[in-house]
């Protein structure tokens, strides 16, 4: 009997991201959250362990052998020490590529956690969110899809702030932005972040309040993804310029963007209206929070 879970799409409703370190990476702060939206892996019993990967998006993964999913699967099977019957998995993906949205990461924690429950495994979660954040930076957020406060590589995870589901527009202009490139020119503008978690309140009473604190914050990258590649500039100023957007922002290192609204009505009116003025562009409205099971 297959089992199957949504790899929810990420989102970082601000990044805060310092100066490199002498081994050459950057301490962050970022509260990131969660669409009810994403990629769907399944898993069944199989004859050998492998990957089939689909949907809209699956051609753009640059090839199954070193996909995020089989190295989340065989480093948990290595924590396993005994036997365990193999497993196919199947991505159905539904996520831009390079779209700092932590697809591979989600991906990578579905798998996670399929695997846990399909091999019965003695794995705790401490061990889980180790394994995880082994992989990636988001990969310990992206391990469970809930609003979490992420600092230091992005392994020190703290809860957020209490916030009911927001309705939100997510638009990518269909160009994969490199995380790499983005962060050497980063480091290039020299322009580094206080990664000191910002002050909070313990709960937002609904999407304004919570736009109105997030426009006092940031996203680091923004500039640099802009640099790397300027259709994330378009799509930032595209929605920075429409009503129903509460705040627009860069998520991650590019080239996603998203923007808050107050309520579905707007969200939607303001995703047909963006499907229409650039139907190049991919645009998904979405609610952010999570977990979404």
């Amino acid at each position: 009997m297959a089992l199957t879970a949504l790899a929810p799409a990420k989102v970082n409703l601000f990044l805060h991201v310092g100066a490199p370190a002498g081994d050459g990476y950057h301490p962050l702060c970022s509260l990131m959250a969660f669409a009810d939206f994403g990629d769907r892996l399944a898993l069944q019993p199989a004859d050998a362990m492998d990957l089939k990967v689909t949907g809209p998006f699956g051609t753009a993964l640059g090839g199954e052998g070193d996909n995020l999913v089989l190295r989340a699967a065989h480093a948990l099977l290595g924590e396993a020490r005994r036997p365990v019957a193999p497993f196919g998995l199947s991505l159905d993906k539904h996520l831009p590529v390079a779209a700092g949205l932590g697809g591979g990461s989600s991906d990578a924690g579905a798998a996670l956690r399929l695997l846990r429950e399909a091999a019965g495994l003695e794995v705790d979660d401490a061990r889980l969110e180790a394994i995880a954040a082994g992989l990636g930076a988001d990969g310990a957020a992206c391990l469970w899809g809930r609003p979490v406060l992420a600092e230091g590589r992005g392994e020190r995870l703290s809860p957020a702030p209490g916030f009911a589901p927001v309705d939100a527009v997510l638009v990518n202009p269909r160009v994969p932005v490199s995380t790499p490139e983005v962060y050497r020119s980063f480091d290039a503008r020299g322009r580094f972040g206080d990664v000191t978690p910002p002050p909070a309140p313990e709960a937002f009473e609904g999407a304004v309040e919570l736009a109105a604190w997030l426009a006092t914050l940031r996203n680091d990258l923004e500039p640099a993804a802009i640099d790397v590649a300027p259709e994330v500039g378009a799509v930032l100023d595209t929605l920075a310029g429409e009503p129903e957007a509460l705040l627009a922002r860069v998520s991650g290192s590019g080239g996603t963007c998203f923007a808050l609204c107050a309520g579905d009505i707007e969200a939607e009116g303001l995703a047909e209206r963006i499907e229409s003025l650039a139907p190049q562009w991919w645009v998904r409205r979405v609610r952010l929070g999570g977990p979404w099971t």
